[in-house]
């Protein structure tokens, strides 16, 4: 018998589940709701603040979408039977992960689920930069416009040197597509991958960030925030980076010194930059990078397909299936 179905006869009522809210910006896929409600007693934050004596008794999960609610000491103290919390998407920047374990709380996360559609965006962003997509378009559909320009040109990708800090799930997966581009693959990491792994995309390990920075056409970011990754790219790296050098941001806002990027743009030091995150989301509407022609940005949409939305919810679900079930839990993050 399925998970659920030993779940469903082993409680009379729906296991009862926090989540931040069915309203924008930060709310449950409207596209799972009905699904979700199947199997659990969603609970908003709104109505959790509102019948805290009720609810605090009831809970036993939080369902935590697009990082919302906010994990703090107050809410773990109010929710005496919290069981686990699952998390959407890799990144666990935005949970303090000893607070968490302090109150034996369980975690889990959905790290496969985004590989794919993460790395499909990457390249994406290195491909519009590369080749100016963006601006290309703007010429073609102006109203100003009256002939195109045979010398307008960007940046061939074909043959180029691609360097990634952070080769793990999604690096690896961003190598493998680059080289069908057939790039000279160069990586930066913690840990050095094996060499049969290296050997079957073409992959070259740089034991110091400053050698990749210096000799790579395109520069991508996809490592973990951490306090050792943050602002890893300030001045003094960008100013090792070719003139013609592409920056690329997949990872989190705060790998990048933004400040030495926006001097970094206004005195040639590179070429251009496709950044899907930024400090903060979104940015203020007067910040100098969205001023840039040659800065493409988006809204940290790199996960953001049906597909991977909807295997982010399924693995959720798994694992909180499991753990209300006393079963073992996918995807369940170790905690110190």
């Amino acid at each position: 018998m399925c998970i659920h179905g030993r779940l469903i006869m082993q409680n009379q009522k729906l296991p009862c589940v926090l989540i931040n809210s069915f309203e924008e910006p930060y709310y449950v896929n409207e596209d799972h709701v009905a699904d979700l409600k199947k199997q659990f007693n969603l609970v908003t934050m709104q109505e959790f603040l509102e019948n805290k004596t009720h609810f605090s008794q009831e809970i036993q999960a939080i369902y935590l979408w697009g990082g919302k609610p906010v994990i703090d000491k107050e809410l773990l103290q109010s929710l005496p039977t919290l069981e686990i919390i699952v998390s959407s998407g890799a990144g666990l920047d935005h949970l303090d992960l000893n607070l968490i374990a302090s109150f034996g709380v369980k975690l889990a996360n959905t790290p496969h689920a985004v590989t794919n559609s993460t790395a499909d965006m990457g390249l994406a962003l290195l491909l519009a930069s590369a080749r100016r997509i963006l601006e290309g378009n703007e010429i073609a559909t102006s109203p100003d416009t009256k002939s195109f320009s045979i010398n307008w040109m960007g940046q061939e990708v074909t043959g180029s040197t691609l360097g990634i800090i952070g080769m793990g799930r999604i690096g690896y997966k961003i190598a493998q597509r680059a080289k069908a581009f057939e790039m000279k693959i160069l990586y930066h990491n913690r840990n050095r991958r094996k060499m049969e792994e290296e050997q079957a995309i073409g992959a070259y390990y740089c034991a110091k960030l400053d050698e990749l920075l210096q000799q790579s056409d395109f520069v991508l970011l996809v490592p973990p925030l951490t306090p050792q990754t943050y602002k890893m790219i300030g001045k003094r790296e960008l100013g090792l980076m070719k003139p013609t050098a592409i920056l690329i941001n997949i990872g989190r806002g705060q790998l990048i010194d933004q400040d030495a990027l926006v001097e970094a743009f206004q005195t040639g030091i590179i070429k251009a930059a496709g950044l899907d995150v930024t400090y903060p989301e979104p940015l203020p509407r007067s910040h100098p990078l969205l001023k840039l022609r040659n800065v493409t940005l988006t809204p940290h949409m790199g996960c953001g397909t049906h597909q991977c939305l909807l295997l982010m919810k399924e693995t959720m679900v798994e694992s909180l299936l499991a753990a209300l079930s006393g079963l073992p839990i996918p995807n369940e993050v170790r905690l110190k």
